[in-house]
């Protein structure tokens, strides 16, 4: 079997285009739907349009049969003005229901989505039982039928995705407010509820344009998982908006060229399965959020407290060898016999072979050596080891001024998080330190 993809096709052009502009305009909105914790809002105002698509049909419908207008039931403009109306309405009674009663949005939002998406599978049954005929094509809605997309379908597509990415970059400034600090912006004046409504109206927008070529049931994976995806790359507003309307746009061209080399997949579903691509490819390789990368984080976290541990463990075993009037010179550190690993293994969480393969790193790395099955801090492993030591009982001591508790138990805490840190807290736990007169005896080698 062989695929190849024939661009000379005025359909594919017309899909192909279409689709990557559904992806923009979507994911463009969806960023701040995603920050400002709307997720379902997408869904719901999706579901939300299959009864004014119905209800437009009817209508259309009524107009010829009665003479009073023909402008073609299934014309497209009709259709998609007749689910933003319903969209639109769907939004109004979701603010109604969370603002005059005690149920969250979230909840009004799912009654709303069943309620609406029940009434137009009604309408539909409807009509397919009715002198219309065969739903008239209207099933396509659900599913989405990017196949079917003509030049006019793309120009109003085009037109209105246009509009919408123009609308947001002009009032990307407010948009931003909105979605991270709204009662400051209610603070400066600005009208914030009218904000959120012009939100909703352009996802709104969005939806509509996207209910024929992925449908109802799918438009609002494209509001989600591009921005969901673009997250993980990026901390920042400005740079999350791009790359989201670059992956929706992506996913598009390639759900509808995977939809060219397989006539008979539909195009709605692979471009949600492209874009659901991209979203487990930044879940699983983003530098920072990704989960490879905080797996390698935490796990470098947990081998670095296993070596700070057994360092301090052989610096404390030192100290304790040491007599009361001893300075730590170096003569005091060299007499010190070493410590076994049955000893370092005495209180430990770790089994045998971990602390086993902890020394050998450290003895890698030049730290400790082991004399006669003994363990003993070089002068690298010393200078080093006293600055863990001095880090510990800096937190100890800070845990025990501000909470008033004993060392032993403040002990766990400071082991907890004494690798964290800073040098600025240091500074200033370094006072309490020698006031309290708890500085390591053993000194690094000079």
């Amino acid at each position: 079997m062989t695929f190849s993809i024939d661009f000379s096709d005025a359909n594919l052009r017309w899909v192909l285009l279409g689709s990557m502009l559904l992806g923009i305009a979507a994911a463009t909105l969806g960023s701040f739907a995603f920050l400002r914790g709307r997720s379902l809002m997408g869904d719901a105002l999706a579901h939300a349009a299959l009864p004014g698509v119905c209800c437009a049909f009817l209508v259309a419908e009524a107009g010829r049969s009665l003479g009073w207008f023909d402008i073609g039931s299934k014309s497209l403009p009709l259709l998609l003005l007749g689910a933003g109306l319903s969209g639109v309405i769907a939004a109004w009674c979701i603010a109604a229901v969370a603002r005059h009663s005690r149920i969250k949005e979230d909840t009004a939002q799912a009654i709303i989505l069943s309620v609406f998406f029940g009434a137009g599978v009604v309408l539909l049954t409807r009509i397919q039982h009715s002198g219309a005929g065969n739903q008239s094509g209207l099933d396509k809605f659900l599913f989405g039928q990017a196949a079917s997309m003509v030049g006019s379908d793309l120009i109003t597509m085009s037109g209105v995705a246009a509009i919408l990415c123009a609308l947001t970059f002009a009032f990307y400034k407010e948009l931003k407010l909105l979605c991270f600090d709204a009662d400051f912006g209610r603070g400066l004046g600005f009208p914030m509820a009218r904000l959120d409504g012009f939100l909703l109206a352009m996802i709104v927008a969005s939806v509509v344009i996207g209910l024929q070529a992925v449908g109802v049931v799918l438009i609002s994976a494209m509001l989600i998982i591009p921005p969901a995806a673009a997250r993980f790359w990026t901390e920042k507003l400005h740079r999350m908006v791009p790359l989201a309307a670059l992956l929706g746009g992506l996913s598009g061209a390639l759900g509808a060229l995977f939809s060219a080399l397989a006539p008979r997949m539909p195009t709605g579903p692979l471009i949600v399965l492209a874009a659901t691509a991209f979203f487990v490819f930044s879940l699983l390789f983003a530098p920072r959020r990704g989960v490879l990368a905080r797996l390698w984080l935490l796990l470098s976290t947990r081998a670095l407290v296993r070596r700070e541990n057994a360092l301090r463990d052989v610096f404390e075993a030192t100290e304790a060898s040491l007599s009361p009037h001893s300075d730590g010179n170096k003569t005091a550190v060299e007499a010190f016999p070493g410590i076994s690993e049955d000893e370092l293994l005495i209180g430990r969480r770790s089994d045998a072979a971990t602390l086993r393969a902890t020394l050998s790193q450290l003895q890698k790395k030049g730290l400790l050596q082991m004399q006669t099955g003994r363990w003993r801090l070089t002068e690298a492993g010393l200078r080093a080891a006293y600055e863990i030591v001095r880090r510990h009982r800096l937190w100890k001591m800070f845990l025990m001024y501000e909470t008033s508790l004993g060392a032993q138990t403040v002990d766990r805490d400071a082991d907890a998080v004494e690798h964290f840190l800073t040098p600025a807290a240091v500074s200033q736990l370094e006072l309490l330190l020698r006031e309290h007169d708890l500085e390591p005896r053993l000194k690094p080698i000079s």
